[in-house]
């Protein structure tokens, strides 16, 4: 079993370096943003002290903010949004940044889409997943053994069920 935590940046850095020093012994995967997004000197700290790997990332705004966090070495592993790094294009800049630099990269949300690109992310580390879209496809994405099963359907795997749209559907 693995086991990270997300503050989702809930602390203000005298805090993290407090809560985070009292789990680092715990034997988690990683802490996942216990600070505001773009404090990256905090981060660096963090990092620094820290035995427990940090993962930062899903506020990225595109891959120069992911270069820039790597630059400073205020984090362990990334895990980028892909609303936020400029999508699928976005992704694959970013990822060859943190593959150069051979940095753990994860996904933050969308996972359909994720699990594409995960395949060609030479550091790709962490699926996060989520079924949100499960009740409007056709044929929802597989979890079976602890892996995802896409299905063998032309493009990106995504069919809507039309039926499941319109009755979700709300007219404003």
């Amino acid at each position: 079993m693995h086991l990270m935590i997300d503050f989702n940046q809930g602390l203000h850095l005298g805090e993290a370096l407090q809560r985070c020093h009292a789990i680092d012994d715990l034997g988690l995967d990683w802490i996942e943003e216990p600070i505001v997004y773009d404090n990256y000197r905090g981060y660096t700290q963090l990092a620094a002290e820290l035995a427990t790997p940090i993962q930062i990332g899903e506020n990225f705004y595109g891959p120069r903010d992911l270069l820039r966090a790597l630059d400073c070495k205020a984090c362990d592993y990334v895990m980028p949004d892909f609303m936020r790094i400029g999508g699928v294009t976005g992704w694959l800049r970013a990822a060859a940044i943190a593959g150069t630099a051979g940095v753990p990269m994860s996904t933050h949300l969308y996972p359909e889409v994720a699990a594409h690109v995960m395949r060609v992310t030479e550091t790709a580390h962490w699926l996060e997943w989520q079924d949100w879209a499960d009740p409007i496809l056709q044929k929802p994405f597989e979890i079976r053994d602890g892996r995802l099963h896409v299905p063998a359907i032309a493009g990106s795997g995504l069919q809507w069920n039309e039926d499941a749209v319109a009755a979700y559907r709300c007219n404003l």
